[in-house]
């Protein structure tokens, strides 16, 4: 298998599990090589953000051992970047011409800080997260809740455990993002059987399908209406994937009313939210 291909394996696993990992409103900063400071570039970032590592700090076995440390015996599962090798195509002439050199993608592992024994990370500045008033009562306020639990590196609402999941505050950009990404994730919850009942939650439906693409534009609707329910914006939005945006173009031209009914779901989980009765005007 080439370089490509086990890259565009990767992606495509990580896709079909749900996960798009150039698109988030949390960090644990650009994934930087230990010794060197600098970040990796290209799709190393993307590979990288793949293994859900906490520490931003990769070394190679080399980098490692060279420091004094190990890998814990129960975590030595290595991860691939690449980069180009250039290689002389006249190798009898000194000073080749760089029209000579043909570029070659290679690659080589490396190990998360949070693998290895014996270094120790360095201090890490976080978000200093001050809570928003007004985006605290429409959380405390939510009748019926889900469970709320915090950890790990992935946003998540799951409708079998009626569980939703964040990654801890001061790892967000900004704490409009953390709202923002909490506020989708309370819409989806909206959609449990015990609430709303909405079938693209209450079914299983996988990443890309035309109802999960669904469900997702209710969850982002959602989310706007709590935004601007609670007068918060935030300097990274949590963006739309180009997988969601062809699904919802391609929903869009299948059925022309959709965008209006994705909006009364929206605006029915919202209501739900906020505790609101709404009365159709006589």
């Amino acid at each position: 298998m080439s370089v490509y291909e086990i890259i565009t394996e990767r992606v495509i696993k990580s896709l079909e599990g749900g996960t798009v990992p150039w698109q988030k409103p949390w960090t644990t900063k650009m994934p930087v090589n230990f010794v060197s400071k600098k970040p990796y570039r290209g799709i190393n970032p993307f590979l990288l953000s793949l293994q859900n590592r906490k520490s931003p700090y990769w070394l190679s076995f080399k980098q490692m051992a060279n420091l004094g440390g190990t890998l814990k015996i129960d975590d030595k599962k290595a991860s691939m970047v690449i980069f180009w090798k250039w290689l002389d195509a006249n190798k009898d002439v000194k000073d080749a011409d760089k029209k000579d050199l043909t570029p070659m993608l290679r690659y080589y592992n490396v190990f998360n800080l949070d693998q290895i024994e014996g270094i120790e990370a360095p201090e890490e500045a976080k978000l200093e997260f001050t809570p928003i008033e007004s985006a605290e009562k429409v959380v405390a306020g939510y009748p019926n809740p889900p469970k709320f639990t915090e950890g790990g590196d992935r946003a998540c609402y799951s409708p079998s455990l009626d569980e939703i999941t964040m990654p801890v505050k001061e790892s967000f950009t900004d704490i409009g993002s953390y709202y923002s990404t909490l506020f989708h994730e309370m819409t989806h919850s909206t959609g449990h059987k015990s609430r709303l009942a909405r079938p693209e939650v209450v079914d299983v439906n996988h990443f890309g399908s035309d109802d999960y693409s669904k469900e997702e534009l209710v969850a982002e609707m959602g989310a706007s209406f709590l935004q601007a329910e609670t007068g918060i914006t935030s300097k990274s939005v949590q963006q739309n994937s180009e997988a969601y945006i062809k699904s919802w173009i391609k929903v869009f031209k299948d059925d022309k009313k959709f965008i209006v009914h994705a909006s009364a779901k929206a605006q029915k989980a919202v209501d739900w939210i906020l505790d609101r009765k709404y009365v159709e005007p006589s």
